[in-house]
């Protein structure tokens, strides 16, 4: 497809209200009539929500990763883990293949390569709203242009089968068929109440994609639930503040969706059936002597930014107040919580079988804490602000950081394995898969942070294949 070009089918809420305009006309008001509103059009088509509470028979199976084999999803699954224990990562490396794909400034996190279930096909999205498919050879099997904003794609997509579904900073979601590329169906921003982005990776279940959305006039956020077959709006919850950027996660055990927001806070639904259970708030009122957002409902300072992964009934979330929190999964009760040096914006990684959480802060450092009492395991400094995600695997743990490195930790010491160097700050996920590492990483500026000089591009950012050197 060209740039600009959509061949997609919008879908949305036949006659329901836009939300913008409800919360423009009423305030908070309106906003907590709509929370948990389940907006189904009469199609019989539709899927629909279920029951709570889940099967826990079938819930025990999806520890790790998804009930079915042929979903794939950003984190390794439902519950965000960001672990990968089959998986082996070489003792030294190089780059066997590597493309441009980031050419934007803009400091979120960059979208994170996704596998396809059979592991054929390795599907990264840029920041220039364009989504790439490549064979582990390095062979591009297509390359789909969206209508998105300048920001293009932050978050990453869901992969079900042969259909991936993805979030766009112009607020539209979209499904693409993996063998062609071409757009399945489109959501538009308009359907989902005209949002101001979807940095959110959709989580999938039984059909129905969950997704977190962004606005802004109010600052705020919405959880949708979106049938995956047609695109159609089955339910939406806009009780959150603060421009939502986190994934959901799901805990199949527990029955929870989980997911923070830009207030600071953590939100927590009974799942399936989006029934609202709990909320937690990082730092002081959503945070020190912040920025008033909303009328004052908020205060800028304490933002949840990083997705939040579960296990054994523990919740574990990272906040600007400098804090990762470890919560009760199905009471929101604070745990424990570990004190970084700086924020903590990273996504966290999680192996269960040993019972330790990794997690980077934007004081240079990479932590590993005892899962269950928060007691600092080693430390690592890795040269720059951890922005984005961190992976472990049986021996390593893989981080990238605003140092521009991509670094392999031993798991147990956190002694270097490796370190990579790259273009441009390392902030996408690192995803092994078959011996082989795949990653992205920021554009390279001048001038990016001093505002009496004109910004220049020096290089894009880059997408890579690494294998054993």
């Amino acid at each position: 497809m060209e740039p600009g070009e959509r061949q997609t089918e919008r879908r949305g809420v036949r006659g329901a209200p836009s939300r913008r305009s409800l919360l423009r006309a009423g305030g908070a008001t309106v906003a907590a009539g709509l929370a948990g509103c389940s907006l189904l059009d009469g199609n019989n088509d539709t899927a629909e929500l279920q029951s709570c509470p889940i099967d826990v028979e079938e819930s025990a199976a999806a520890y790790r990763t998804h009930p079915n084999d042929d979903v794939r999803m950003w984190r390794g699954g439902l519950r965000r883990l960001g672990y990968y224990p089959e998986e082996t990562v070489p003792e030294s490396v190089s780059v066997n293949w590597t493309f441009p794909i980031n050419y934007i400034g803009h400091t979120a996190a960059k979208s994170s390569p996704v596998p396809t279930p059979d592991g054929e096909q390795i599907l990264f999205a840029g920041d220039e709203a364009r989504i790439e498919s490549y064979r582990p050879s390095g062979r591009n099997n297509w390359t789909t242009w969206t209508a998105g904003t300048s920001l293009g794609f932050h978050g990453s997509a869901a992969i079900v089968d042969d259909v991936a579904y993805i979030g766009c900073y112009d607020g539209d979601i979209y499904a693409l068929d993996m063998d062609s590329g071409d757009v399945v169906w489109n959501v538009s921003s308009e359907d989902l109440g005209d949002t101001l982005a979807i940095g959110s990776s959709p989580a999938y279940y039984k059909g129905i994609l969950y997704v977190v959305a962004e606005y802004e006039n109010p600052s705020s956020g919405a959880l949708w639930a979106i049938d995956a077959e047609t695109g159609d709006i089955i339910h939406v919850d806009d009780r959150m503040w603060g421009q939502a950027h986190p994934s959901p996660t799901i805990d199949l055990e527990y029955g929870r969706l989980i997911s923070g927001s830009n207030d600071g806070a953590v939100y927590c639904w009974k799942f399936p059936c989006l029934e609202f259970d709990w909320k937690f708030q990082t730092g002081p009122e959503g945070g020190p002597n912040g920025e008033p957002k909303a009328d004052g409902e908020f205060n800028l300072g304490a933002e949840v930014k990083g997705t939040a992964p579960t296990f054994d009934g523990r919740v574990y979330v990272g906040s600007w107040d400098n804090h990762l929190y470890c919560l009760d999964v199905e009471t929101g009760e604070e745990l424990w919580s570990f004190e970084a040096g700086n924020i903590v914006m990273s996504n966290p990684a999680a192996d269960p079988n040993e019972g330790v959480v990794y997690v980077g802060s934007s004081d240079h450092y990479v932590y590993a804490l005892d899962a269950e009492t928060g007691e600092q395991l080693w430390s690592r400094d890795v040269g720059g602000r951890v922005t984005g995600s961190v992976t472990v695997t049986e021996q390593t743990v893989l981080v990238g950081s605003t140092g521009s490195y991509l670094y392999a930790l031993d798991k147990e010491t956190g002694e270097p394995r490796w370190s990579r160097s790259n273009r441009g700050h390392v902030t996408s996920a690192a995803v092994p898969l078959d011996g082989r590492i795949y990653f992205a990483e920021r554009a390279v500026f001048n001038n990016y942070y001093d505002d009496t000089k004109e910004t220049e591009l020096v290089e894009p950012g880059h997408a890579y294949c690494l294998v054993e050197d």
